[in-house]
């Protein structure tokens, strides 16, 4: 067993590596298209991420359906409301639908008699409204949130690899270092800035990256956990060599939350 092991590693690197090519080129194609090619992307991630969630908490196939077709319906409503730079207007607006998509959770977690549903469905819908509403400010913002995230994954992982070390949460996430997260962080730093400082962000952006990156690794572990206790390896097949599309976008999901408070504050 152990001696297959190292070439199925090294041979699942280039797989990886393409996958990840094309996934971070449709992504920010629709980022800097905006509009519905973007909303459509967002959605189509989300829905997916739900049913994952579902399938690992083995719940029936027809609540991520309905849960879907609420999505919808927070996808509708997202643009009909602006926060833009230097605007005037409120975000009560999003504050309503953030109500509406608590009240949707309610029901789902009502109708199903499971609370689970109930969480998960806010667990993936409340970062996708913060996405589409970092959107609805500039394009520019959402880059900087995928880059932090991105430069996360990839310096955490070469770090982890090369320099090894004490190990972060072995109960959850035994492939974890301490070195791993350290790296994560520098490399979120070190890119968050660059592009706050290259799209005129500003200092809180400039000085948020690394404890962006935090977030992202604590968002990573939170859905090891979630892994962990549903006895799965992965969250999906759908992307060869990383998984489910929860596995990808585990670490957005709490950044993109803290990026939205963090440009309201800045606004």
């Amino acid at each position: 067993m152990n001696s297959v092991s190292p070439p199925k590693s090294k041979s699942d690197l280039p797989t990886r590596t393409a996958a990840a090519i094309v996934m971070i080129a449709v992504a920010v194609t629709a980022i800097y298209l905006g509009g519905w090619p973007f909303r459509i992307l967002v959605g189509v991630a989300a829905a997916l991420m739900l049913i994952e969630y579902c399938d690992m908490h083995k719940l029936r196939r027809t609540w991520p359906i309905i849960g879907m077709l609420l999505l919808a319906i927070n996808l509708w409503l997202i643009p009909e409301f602006a926060l833009r730079t230097g605007g005037a207007e409120e975000a009560g607006p999003f504050w309503a639908i953030l109500g509406a998509t608590a009240g949707f959770a309610l029901l789902l977690a009502a109708i199903s008699r499971t609370v689970r549903l109930g969480i998960g469905y806010l667990y993936i819908a409340i970062p996708t409204l913060a996405l589409l509403a970092l959107n609805q400010i500039g394009w520019e913002i959402v880059f900087w949130t995928m880059i932090v995230t991105w430069a996360t994954d990839i310096f955490a992982y070469f770090a982890g690899r090369s320099v090894g070390g004490p190990k972060l949460a072995p109960k959850i996430s035994p492939n974890k270092t301490w070195a791993g997260l350290i790296g994560g962080m520098a490399g979120a730093g070190l890119l968050g800035a660059a592009v706050a400082w290259a799209f005129d962000l500003g200092s809180l952006f400039i000085l948020a990256g690394a404890p962006m990156g935090l977030l992202a690794q604590l968002g990573d572990l939170y859905e090891s956990a979630m892994k962990r206790k549903a006895g799965v390896k992965d969250s999906g097949t759908i992307l060869p060599g990383h998984g489910g599309v929860l596995d990808r976008l585990d670490g957005l999901l709490p950044v993109c939350v803290a990026t939205l408070a963090l440009a309201w504050i800045g606004l």
